[in-house]
């Protein structure tokens, strides 16, 4: 089978397609032929890098990317959550199977250093690692889900715990801001740019980072909630200025998250599924094409989701 493998020095130029041996399922495990992959953010900087931080010379090859849909084409013995031909999802976090988050949970992110990611023609998993998916999703919907849209679930109602009524600022147009805007038309909520009448927003979705924090700060009501959950301005904004008489000015919320976990995930399909929520695909290109992908994604021309597809 053939997978992508990105290698020192790093970039796209970098990123190429190899032969790996099929892999066949152990005990509690299942070969999962890959569909469909969409890009995240992150992915820019892992394959730019070869990691949050910068790769060594010497640093194994990645197989990138976290997001993905397909199809169960083997399992191993004493399998029992999933079924050869079950269509299925990726998860983000493959050991955050339920509760809070620890370090151990939120250790192995697919696609970075470590844990190979969704760029593989078949891909092995632990069964835990993987969740079956709404029915009335295409492939590429499907595979837009493990990250961007379950952070912005987990932001609102997990975390946030927003009820009817209550505003949403949502930032940009990518993937996290789009499912919160799909989340919230259908929960209720009054989504805005940044008129609350003075009252300040409940809860804003902070994707910016160190050069947008601040404004947030300024735009939260008393004891709102605001959900940090991108860097997008830190490479070309100076740290942020917070100080004390800030936070304790707005009595807010402020919260870092990444993604979330199996039990989140499930939840959020379910409520996709009663409301027919589906996701925003800006364009799909055929995997080979990666090198572009990754290109468009770091651009930020995008509205939605970027999603590549396998040779069927």
């Amino acid at each position: 089978m053939r997978a992508l493998e990105l290698s020192h020095p790093w970039g796209t130029e970098s990123l190429k397609i190899v032969e790996h041996a099929d892999p066949a399922p152990g005990k509690g495990e299942v070969v999962v032929k890959m569909r469909t992959i969409s890009l995240n953010f992150r992915d820019t900087a892992i394959i730019a890098k070869g990691g949050y931080s910068a790769g060594a010379v010497d640093a194994p090859p990645i197989i990138p990317f976290s997001d993905g849909c397909g199809i169960i084409a083997a399992v191993g013995e004493g399998v029992h959550r999933v079924a050869v031909g079950d269509r299925v999802s990726t998860l983000f976090f493959p050991n955050w199977h339920a509760g809070p988050p620890t370090p151990d949970k939120r250790d192995g992110p697919l696609g970075s250093p470590g844990a190979p990611g969704a760029a593989r023609e078949l891909a092995l998993f632990p069964e835990t690692a993987v969740s079956k998916v709404p029915d009335y999703l295409t492939d590429e919907e499907v595979a837009t889900l493990p990250c961007a849209a379950l952070t912005a679930w987990r932001a609102m109602f997990v975390d946030a715990r927003l009820e009817p009524g209550d505003s949403v600022v949502l930032q940009g147009t990518g993937g996290v801001s789009i499912f919160g805007l799909q989340f919230a038309k259908a929960a209720g909520l009054r989504t805005i740019i940044e008129l609350t009448g003075g009252r300040g927003a409940d809860f804003i979705m902070e994707v910016g980072g160190a050069g947008t924090l601040i404004e947030s700060l300024k735009s939260v009501r008393m004891a709102g909630h605001i959900a940090v959950i991108g860097i997008l301005t830190d490479a070309s904004a100076p740290p942020a200025k917070l100080s004390a008489s800030v936070m304790i000015a707005t009595a807010a919320k402020v919260q870092g998250l990444s993604v979330g976990s199996r039990e989140m995930f499930e939840a959020m399909c379910r409520a996709l599924t009663l409301h027919r929520i589906r996701p925003v695909v800006d364009r799909v290109l055929p995997w080979t094409d990666a090198r572009l992908a990754v290109e468009e994604m770091a651009r930020g021309s995008h509205f939605g989701k970027i999603v590549l597809t396998f040779d069927s």
